[in-house]
């Protein structure tokens, strides 16, 4: 095998990459790419300090309690300070606890990138600019891998169709490279790094989670787990193993071994270095839901609001949706944990219709298995929207969804083209960083004190500013939240 001088010297996608990475500074950063940086650190923060009640949460620190070693890193919420691997599996799971946390292409990036860098760089004492610039290298690694493979939404024969292999564990390449760069790898060092997270990479299990019910609770990738495994791959190079260069060449390459039907490199090397993709194509979610029905709760929530509309005048609710929203994930009306109730579309629209405002308890229990609510799910009916496909057709963003509620005797409608938290051409669907400001808020209530809340978004937005992230950490750990 090749010593990390010689890698660096060869040409590979690996290599290009390591060597990409290797030579980013913070002040290469363009302005937009620091800025939405920083969003992604401030939503996936106040996501996990949502989740610190939920059942994921919860159960992914029990986990993480195990992974005995030196207690260099912070849990978000409860404050534990665990070993880099026990930090970075809870916190994974407490910002994916809701399923409220930011989307980028291939799916979910930030709870399977960011806890591994956060555990890591509080550990090795590194600086809000080297947060900034690793969580930047993570999402647009992750991004680029997450393109140059199956994408979800790809229409074949005029269909929208699921992919036979899906899933989001690509995302491994992003989140050992900017564990590598918080540990200052050289390019060789961080080609090895990068080598080995492709052949530990966990396999791309989503497809199963779509076609089967009852639906699992691990959902389409434990967010932990593919953080454990980046902190392996950067350790085992950083210990001597070395990786392999061409695992992205070939017709034996990553693509091949994890099922993709297709193979796009050049997504990965197109610009790289001179033009950051990630930033607009980020997305972030306003509901602890599945962003399949997001098009349909905003219009739903519009009409109920406006016309002060109560549960119990409701007749019937009928949603035109995207077509994924047939599959068995999503047609589910069997509710039985918060996960079902994260995905089922009749639930969904059932518990939106009662006015409770979007935040974590949607995700409690006594919310998920309110009688009323379950009881209006048997109002709910739904079908494929029949322009959602030329929607998508012409602009990939599209998610096009047509609501209609019947209540006192009349029809109340709302369509949207493009949900909430969508980069469009219509304004209003960005999601603007005050309003990021306020859904952290909201969701920090179950984790901090009220006093508490304002100088941790104050800390993450002037994150650069900062020279240690364990003052980070301070600021989002544990306060009125009881164990």
């Amino acid at each position: 095998m090749k010593k990390a001088s010689e890698i660096e010297e060869s040409k590979t996608l690996i290599t290009e990459l390591a060597v990409f990475a290797n030579g980013v500074r913070f002040a290469d950063l363009p302005d937009d790419v620091v800025e939405e940086t920083k969003r992604i650190v401030l939503d996936s923060i106040g996501c996990a300090l949502a989740g610190v009640t939920h059942m994921k949460g919860k159960i992914g620190l029990a986990f993480a309690r195990q992974l005995v070693g030196h207690p260099h890193a912070t849990v978000i919420g409860y404050g534990d300070r665990l070993s880099y691997m026990g930090a970075a599996f809870a916190n994974g799971e407490l910002i994916n606890a809701l399923d409220m946390d930011p989307i980028l292409p291939p799916g979910h990036v930030a709870p399977y990138v960011l806890p591994a860098i956060l555990a890591v760089g509080e550990g090795s004492g590194s600086s809000g600019k080297e947060l900034i610039v690793a969580t930047a290298l993570a999402h647009e690694i992750s991004f680029r891998m997450g393109k140059a493979l199956i994408n979800q939404r790809d229409i074949r024969d005029g269909k929208v169709f699921w992919p036979a292999v899906m899933g989001y564990s690509c995302t491994i390449f992003g989140a050992t490279a900017g564990i590598a760069k918080m540990k200052g790898f050289s390019a060789g060092l961080m080609a090895n790094a990068l080598g080995i997270a492709g052949s530990i990479s966990p396999a791309n299990s989503m497809t199963p989670s779509v076609k089967h019910v009852p639906t699992t609770t691990i959902k389409y990738l434990l967010s932990g787990w593919l953080n454990l495994g980046a902190i392996t791959a950067a350790s085992m190079a950083q210990l001597g193993h070395t990786g392999d260069i061409c695992i992205l060449e070939d017709e034996w390459g990553y693509w091949r071994f994890m099922g993709s039907s297709k193979w796009e490199p050049e997504w990965i090397t197109n610009d790289l270095g001179s033009k950051w993709f990630f930033p607009a194509f980020q997305l972030y979610k306003p509901y602890p839901h599945c962003r399949i029905l997001g098009g349909g709760l905003d219009g739903l929530i519009k009409i109920i609001e406006e016309n002060d509309i109560k549960p119990e005048e409701i007749e019937s609710i009928h949603a035109w949706v995207e077509a994924f929203c047939m599959e068995p994930l999503w047609d589910n009306r069997r509710i039985e944990s918060p996960v079902d109730a994260q995905f089922s579309v009749a639930h969904g629209l059932a518990l939106a219709a009662h006015g409770i405002p979007p935040g974590p308890r949607w995700q409690d229990m006594e919310t998920i298995m309110n009688p009323s609510i379950l009881k209006m799910m048997d109002r709910v009916s739904y079908e494929i929207h029949p322009g959602y496909t030329k929607a998508l057709e012409e602009d990939a963003r599209s998610r096009l969804t047509k609501i209609e509620v019947r209540a006192r005797g009349k029809t109340f409608v709302e369509e949207r083209r493009y949900p909430k938290g969508t980069p469009s051409p219509e304004p209003e669907t960005f999601f603007t960083t005050d309003e990021l400001i306020d859904k952290f808020q909201h969701n920090a209530e179950r984790a901090l004190a009220q006093h508490q809340i304002d100088p941790a978004v104050n800390a993450i937005m002037k994150v650069e500013e900062m020279d240690h992230l364990s003052q980070l950490m301070k600021l989002v750990s544990i306060s009125s939240y009881v164990r």
